[in-house]
C-alpha cells in the first residue's frame, strides 16, 4: 500500500522556472519588477551618497520615519528622459489614518518640475481632496526642469490650481527641505502650515540671482533661511533637522481632522477634568501680589498648560508676534484652538503681527470645525506712527472680522484686562461668543487706568486749582507737589476699584459668570462638552465675505 506524502510547503508560492524555460510571459514579469523596483532606487548610489552628505534623508527614509507600515505608492510614471520621476506619490497610513503625501526625489533631477510631474502631483492633490484625506508635502526640489521648457511652468500652474482647490476642504502640512526656489517655494506656501529645518532655504530665487541682478551680497541663510521665515509668518514651525521636522509633522497632524466635514481626532484622557488645579491658584496669587500687583506681567503659555490635557498643548509660530499665543490643545479629549494674549510681550497689546497671526489661526478653526478658547489679557490695541503708517486698523479689522465669522463653539475667559476696542473685539457676546467667563482678577473697562482722567475730570482739575494756590499762599512746591500726588493716587486708586472690576460687565450680562483660579479647566471643560453635543461639523456656507 502506497504511503502518501505531505509537506508544509506553500503549493501556490512563486516558483522561479527553470533558466531554460524563457519566453512572453517570462520576460513581462521581468519587465514589471524592474519597473516596480525602479523608483527606490532613484538616482543612484553615488546620488544618494551626495544627498546623505549634505546631512539629508532620501525621499523613501523621509517616507519611513512618518510611518512603519508599506507606502501604497500612486502614479508609478517613469518617461524616457525621467519624467515625472523626481517626485515620489502616494498613500500613508499615518497613525491609524490615510494621508496623501508627496515627495520630491533630490537624487534625480535635483527633485524638479516638469509637466509629467505637475500632472502627477495634482493627480495625489486633488485625490486627497476627493476622498477627504489630509496631505503631507516633502518639498526639496530646484524649481522648474530648464530643458522641459513650459512644460515646468504649465506643471506647477496645475499643482499651484490642485493645490488651491483643496485649501479649506483638507488640511495640509508642507515640510520644506534642502534649497527650493521659485515654483518650489511658492507650491508649498498655498498649505494650511509650512515647517522648515536648520540648513534649509526657500524663496523666489537665491542669493546668486540677487547678487547679479541687485549687486547684493547676502547668504542663503539670510535670504531664505528658517530665521527669517520664522519671523515673517511666511513658516509656522521651526525644527533643528528633518528628522525633527517629520516628527513635528506626525504630532501636529494628532490635532487636524480629516477634511472639513468631521471633527478633529478625539482623545480620551486619563486627567480628571473636575481636579482642583493648585498651580493655577499659585500662579495667579505669586502674579497679582507681588510689588508691582496688576501691572506684573506672565507667560500665558503657563496658565495654557494648567488647563489643556496632561499640560500638553501645541504652539504654533512661535518664534513671531509673541504677545499673541496661538495653539491647539485638548481639554477633556476634544481639540480646541487658543488665541490667547500673552502680557510677557508689549504687555499682551495686540499689533499688526499679532493681528495677522491670529486671524490666520482662527480661519482656519473655522474652516475645519475646531472649537475655540479664548484667554483675554490685553491693554488693547497698539497706537503709533509705525502701527498707522503699516495699516493696524486694517489688520485689525481682520482680527475682528475672523471672530465675526467664526461659526465654532467658543468661550472667551478674560483673566485680567479687556479694555476699550480690544474687549469689544476679542470674542465678545456681541461679536458670537457662546459663553464668556471671568477671573476675579478681570478688569473690564471702556479704558485702562488713564480712563480716570474722564471720569473723575471736575475732581482732578480742582486738585490741580488747590497746588496752584498753596503755592501761591507760601507752601513749598516740593509739598504742595506731595499734597496733589497723595490726592491723585487716591482718586487712582478708587477707579480702579470702582470700575476696572468685573462688576458692572457681570451686572449687564457682558459676562456670564466668574470662575475663581483653580477651576478654570473643569468650567471650560463641562461647557464645551455640551457645546460640542449640539455642534454638527459641515462645510462652510453662505455669502463669501469681501475681505479675507
Amino acid at each position: 500500500m502506497e504511503t502518501k506524502q505531505y509537506s508544509l510547503n506553500n503549493p501556490f508560492k512563486e516558483s522561479k522556472a527553470p533558466e531554460t524555460q524563457t519566453g512572453i510571459y517570462d520576460d513581462a514579469l521581468k519587465l514589471g519588477k524592474e519597473l516596480i523596483e525602479k523608483p527606490f532606487l532613484g538616482g543612484g548610489e553615488d546620488r544618494i551618497r551626495v544627498q546623505h552628505s549634505k546631512n539629508r534623508m532620501t525621499v523613501w527614509e523621509r517616507i519611513k520615519v512618518l510611518t512603519d507600515e508599506e507606502p501604497n505608492i500612486t502614479y508609478q510614471n517613469w518617461g524616457p528622459n525621467l519624467d515625472g520621476a523626481s517626485i515620489v506619490t502616494g498613500i500613508l497610513n499615518i497613525k491609524g489614518r490615510d494621508v496623501a503625501v508627496y515627495g520630491h526625489d533630490f537624487t534625480l533631477r535635483a527633485g524638479s518640475m516638469d509637466a509629467t510631474n505637475g500632472s502627477k502631483l495634482a493627480r495625489l492633490i486633488q485625490m486627497a481632496g476627493t476622498h477627504g484625506i489630509p496631505l503631507i508635502g516633502m518639498n526639496d526640489s530646484a524649481g522648474a526642469y530648464v530643458p522641459a521648457g513650459v512644460g515646468g511652468l504649465d506643471g506647477y500652474s496645475e499643482a499651484f490650481t490642485a493645490l488651491r482647490k483643496i485649501s479649506g476642504v483638507v488640511p495640509s502640512v508642507m515640510l520644506m527641505f534642502g534649497f527650493n526656489a521659485g515654483g518650489g517655494a511658492y507650491l508649498p506656501r498655498q498649505g494650511s502650515f509650512m515647517i522648515q529645518c536648520d540648513g534649509t532655504f526657500f524663496g523666489l530665487t537665491g542669493p546668486g540671482v540677487v547678487k547679479s541682478v541687485l549687486g547684493e551680497d547676502i547668504s542663503a541663510e539670510d535670504l531664505g533661511g528658517p530665521k527669517v521665515h520664522g519671523q515673517s509668518g511666511v513658516v509656522d514651525l521651526v525644527t533643528g533637522d528633518e528628522l525633527g521636522s517629520l516628527r513635528t509633522a506626525i504630532r501636529l497632524l494628532s490635532y487636524l481632522p480629516d477634511n472639513n466635514h468631521s471633527f478633529a481626532p478625539f482623545y480620551p484622557t486619563s486627567d480628571p477634568v473636575d481636579r482642583f488645579i493648585y498651580e493655577e491658584d499659585i500662579l495667579f496669587r505669586k502674579t497679582f501680589n507681588s510689588p508691582t500687583g496688576m501691572n506684573t506681567p506672565f507667560d500665558i503659555t503657563l496658565y495654557l498648560q494648567q488647563i489643556c490635557d496632561h499640560g500638553e498643548f501645541f504652539e504654533l509660530q512661535p518664534q513671531r508676534a509673541r504677545n499673541i499665543v496661538t495653539a491647539f490643545g485638548r481639554i477633556g479629549g476634544h481639540v480646541v484652538g487658543f488665541l490667547a494674549n500673552n502680557s510677557a510681550v508689549s504687555s499682551g497689546q495686540i499689533d499688526i503681527g499679532a493681528s495677522r497671526k491670529g486671524t490666520r489661526f482662527v480661519r482656519f478653526c473655522n474652516l475645519y470645525n475646531i472649537p475655540m478658547v479664548f484667554v483675554e489679557d490685553t491693554t488693547g490695541f497698539l497706537p503709533g506712527r509705525d502701527q498707522e503708517h503699516n495699516g493696524i486698523v486694517l489688520e485689525g479689522r481682520k482680527l475682528l472680522d475672523s471672530i465675526i465669522d467664526l461659526r465654532t463653539p467658543r468661550l472667551t475667559l478674560i483673566i485680567r484686562n479687556a479694555f476699550g476696542g480690544a474687549y469689544a473685539t476679542f470674542n465678545s457676546y456681541f461679536t458670537g461668543a457662546s459663553m464668556v467667563f471671568a477671573l476675579p482678577t478681570a478688569r473690564i473697562a471702556v479704558m485702562g487706568p488713564a480712563g480716570k482722567e474722564y471720569v473723575y475730570k471736575d475732581e482732578i482739575t480742582s486738585i490741580q486749582k488747590e497746588f496752584l494756590a498753596n503755592v501761591k499762599k507760601g507752601m513749598s512746591e516740593k509739598e504742595a507737589a506731595a499734597v496733589r500726588d497723595a490726592k491723585l493716587f487716591e482718586i487712582g486708586q478708587r477707579y480702579e476699584k470702582e470700575l476696572m472690576n468685573p462688576k458692572e460687565a457681570l451686572s449687564l450680562g457682558s459676562v456670564s459668570s466668574i470662575i475663581l483660579p483653580g477651576y478654570t479647566r473643569n468650567v471650560l471643560s463641562k461647557n464645551l462638552n455640551f457645546l460640542m453635543s449640539k455642534y454638527k461639523p459641515a462645510e462652510m456656507s453662505g455669502p463669501q465675505r469681501e475681505f479675507e
